[in-house]
Order: C-alpha cells, then sequence, then structure tokens
C-alpha cells in the first residue's frame, strides 16, 4: 500500500464527515422539517425509514402498507402520531405530506412514482427504477411535467470513498479501464420450496399488494420479500443486487444503455417454483469497455465469493471498490518479451523470445487503499441530499435519466436470458435492433384497474 494515497484518502474521509455533521446541523426548526409519507415497509421501507428518521430535517408522518403488521411496525419507529393508511391513496392525498418514499415492491416502484408526482409529492423511490424498460420514460414524463424531485434509492453514489474511487478511476489512476467485472455468489440450496396457494392471512391485503401485476392466487412466495424471485413482480438479481453495481459503473463513466447485451440464464439448482435464474452471466457491451456480471445462487464461490463488489481491470492496475472501501493493486511493469521469454522453467528454444533485462520493482501506476466506507452512513447521507434536493430544487444524486440507463442494461440482461438471443440496442430509435419479440417486452400490461390510471398519468 502506497502510504501517502493511503493518508490522503484518510483525510479526505475525515472531511466529508466533518461537512455531513455540519450539513445535519443547518436545521430551520422543528416546523419546517420536510414532512415524509412511507408506501411499503419492507426491508428497505424500513432501512429508508430509519435513515429519514434520524435526520432532523425530516419527520415521518404517515405510511401505508398492504400488510397492517408492518404500519403499526414503523409507526412504533417513528412514533405514535404516525398515521396508517392500507391505502395508499389516502397517504397521497393528505397536504400534510411532503414527499413520498415508495419502498414497494419492484412492480409497483413506476406507478407509486406517478402518482405520488401527479399528487405535488417528491419522491424517494427504491430501485430498481422499473419493471419493463417503458415505465422509465413514463416516469421521466410525468416527473417533468410535475416538477418534482425524485431521488432513487441508490445510496452507493453517497459514499463519500465512492466518489473518492470515481475521481481516481476517471483520472487515470489504473489508467484506461478494460473491463469490469461483478459476481454476485452465494448458496440458498434447496431454495424457497413450494408451498401451495390458499387464503391470504387476514391481515393482508392480496388484491391491492398485486395492484398492477396480473391477478394471482395468494402464495406466500410471492408476497413479502420473496417476489423478487417471478418474472411477474421483478427481475431477479439482475436487478436487484445487479442494479445497485452496475449503477456505480453507469455513474463514474456517464454511460446511457449498452450498445448490446448477451445473457444465458436459468433456474435449474434449486429445487422451488421461482422463476428467474439461479445462475445468470451476462455481457453488457458498452463503447468504452465491457461489464461482467455473474450471479450464482446455488454456489458461494468459497474464495472468489463475492457479494457485489465492482473489479476494474485497467491497462495500470486494477481496482476493487464496495461498500466498505477499494483497493488499488498496480501492475507490474517490465520488459513484454520477458513475460513470453520466461514461461515453463528453461523457456524457448533457439529462436523463440529470449530474456531481456529489466529494472526490478517497478509498477506502472501506485497502489491505494480505503477502508472508511459505511453501508448504513451511505443510506443517511442519500436521504440527507433528497431532502436537501427537496428544498432547493435541485437535481439529486441518484436522478430519474440516469437510473433509468440502469434499469434498461439490467431489463436487457434478462430479456437477452429469457430469449436466448444477444439483444442489440439502438439509442436514436431507443428500441432493440431487428427483434420484434425482444422489443415487445420492454413494455408490459397493467391489471385493472391501474391501467386506466397509467393511462391517466401519461397521456
Amino acid at each position: 500500500m502506497n502510504r501517502r494515497l493511503f493518508l490522503k484518502t484518510s483525510a479526505l474521509a475525515g472531511t466529508a464527515t466533518a461537512l455531513t455533521a455540519k450539513s445535519y446541523s443547518q436545521v430551520e426548526g422543528a416546523n419546517n422539517r420536510v414532512r415524509i409519507g412511507v408506501i411499503g415497509f419492507g426491508l428497505m421501507g424500513r432501512i429508508h425509514t430509519r435513515s429519514f428518521h434520524q435526520l432532523p430535517e425530516s419527520r415521518v408522518v404517515a405510511v401505508s402498507d398492504c400488510f397492517r403488521p408492518r404500519m403499526e411496525a414503523c409507526a412504533q419507529m417513528v412514533g405514535g402520531d404516525c398515521a396508517q393508511m392500507p391505502d395508499f391513496r389516502r397517504l397521497l392525498q393528505r397536504k400534510d405530506i411532503d414527499a413520498v418514499v415508495a419502498a414497494s415492491g419492484d412492480y409497483w416502484h413506476a406507478l407509486h412514482t406517478m402518482m405520488a408526482c401527479d399528487a405535488g409529492k417528491d419522491v424517494y423511490v427504491e430501485k430498481p427504477l422499473h419493471l419493463f424498460v417503458r415505465e422509465g420514460e413514463w416516469m421521466q414524463k410525468v416527473a417533468a411535467r410535475t416538477r418534482r424531485v425524485v431521488q432513487v434509492g441508490t445510496q452507493q453514489r453517497s459514499g463519500p470513498h465512492y466518489q473518492r474511487a470515481k475521481d481516481l478511476l476517471r483520472g487515470g489512476a489504473i489508467g484506461d479501464v478494460v473491463s469490469v467485472q461483478c459476481n454476485f455468489f452465494r448458496n440458498v440450496r434447496p431454495g424457497i420450496g413450494r408451498p401451495p396457494d390458499g387464503p391470504a392471512p387476514s391481515d393482508l391485503d392480496w388484491n391491492m399488494l398485486l395492484g398492477p401485476a396480473p391477478q394471482r392466487p395468494y402464495n406466500v412466495n410471492r408476497s413479502l420479500y420473496h417476489f423478487r424471485w417471478f418474472w411477474d413482480s421483478s427481475g431477479g438479481q439482475m436487478t436487484n443486487l445487479g442494479h445497485h453495481s452496475l449503477d456505480i459503473v453507469h455513474w463514474i463513466f456517464d454511460l446511457a444503455a449498452p450498445q448490446a447485451v448477451y445473457s444465458s440464464g436459468t433456474r435449474r439448482f434449486l429445487d422451488d417454483h421461482a422463476e428467474v435464474p439461479d445462475t445468470q452471466d451476462a455481457i453488457l457491451e458498452y463503447p468504452i469497455f465491457n461489464v461482467v456480471v455473474q450471479i450464482r445462487e446455488c454456489a458461494a464461490g468459497g474464495a472468489l465469493g463475492a457479494s457485489g463488489g465492482l473489479t476494474f481491470l485497467g491497462t495500470k492496475g486494477t481496482m476493487t471498490l464496495g461498500r466498505g472501501g477499494f483497493a488499488i493493486v498496480p501492475d507490474k511493469r517490465g520488459e513484454a518479451t520477458n513475460a513470453f521469454a520466461r514461461m515453463m522453467g528453461g523457456g524457448h528454444p533457439v529462436g523463440g523470445p529470449q530474456p531481456v533485462p529489466e529494472a526490478p520493482g517497478q509498477f506502472w501506476c501506485e497502489s491505494a487503499e480505503d477502508k472508511s466506507g459505511n453501508a448504513e452512513r451511505q443510506c443517511v447521507d442519500h436521504a440527507a441530499n433528497f431532502i436537501a434536493c427537496v428544498r432547493s430544487r435541485a437535481t439529486p444524486r441518484s436522478d430519474l435519466a440516469s437510473s433509468h440507463w440502469v434499469s434498461t442494461a439490467c431489463h436487457l440482461a434478462n430479456l437477452s436470458a429469457r430469449t436466448g438471443r444477444k439483444l442489440v440496442w439502438d439509442a436514436a430509435a431507443n428500441d432493440i435492433v431487428g427483434d420484434p419479440e425482444a422489443s415487445s417486452m420492454l413494455q408490459r400490461p397493467y391489471r385493472a384497474p391501474w391501467d386506466a390510471e397509467v393511462r391517466r398519468l401519461i397521456t
């Protein structure tokens, strides 16, 4: 590790923390807090509620969830005066709510965001931004018409060490980036099982939970949390964890949709009735490099196991980047001939490459390490950025336009896996080239009455 770079990054980390703490202290008073309504108090909804509850600039005043015990849990977290509303439309009608946290299922994100914007609320929406590509276009149209601030819950953009990594990569710290790799390996065998359909719990509004998704009989695996393993309601790990990592790649290099995507994946090794792949490999081709995403739900990978950390391979070295920090490992610098000449002990016979003298201990770049990452702090800082933008009307760190392209990349990878074909994206036409079947999957029908609601919003 290069000590000078380590001290520099540590000092910057301290400065960022101090500035954040200072911003939190600039509060105008309890009566000027941004009042938040939470839609969906699941895993991420709970985390976001906790983040906003910690900020003196905001106050959670209402919650809506289809499962009554979750509303009660939210009210208990933030205080007994938190209103509980099973129907989110009543929450949107309240004049004392300034902004909404849309932390519902993936298939609800677009509609909740558009309806909240139409009701005059700013929105913090969980990722993935949408369930299918055309929803992202609709969301931008509605947000622009209503002049609402929308922040997407890709909180890694608010990590100070991610910003430092961005500056290093863009500044050529590892040379030109050749490719990016991201792995999601774990072993959850045998899977989520095959429970039978049955009646929904009495304290769960199943019809409201399904919302715009196709009508299905109640099944515990299609309900809370596990909805993400079915095509009706999510895109599996590609749109779940894959979205987070691809978001950082897009953010660092200002990327839009990939030029082409090839992905292969299926559900083969887990014994359950879920639908999304348990094994998937995707190659996303961008103008400057390729990104490789590997997903394994049935093999932890041992020493190779990873949970979403990115590896940037450059012409001078490699950077690994995750929520806890980053590290740069430089490539050794030497005579290219020796890479070929010093092979297999004795090397080549006469006429082949022969070793040449080279200076020892030479490297193409400097090493660096930063261990300052704090995942919980990233969530709080991202929430604080949203509140600041609600007040200033500035564009938040995770804006709609850039996040739309991240979700689009994820969906193209899944569509490639489902069709079994490489898909080419036409940026000018905003469509898939020469594949009517795949192109038709860029949009899905909404279930009544929500189909009429979306038509009202976008026409």
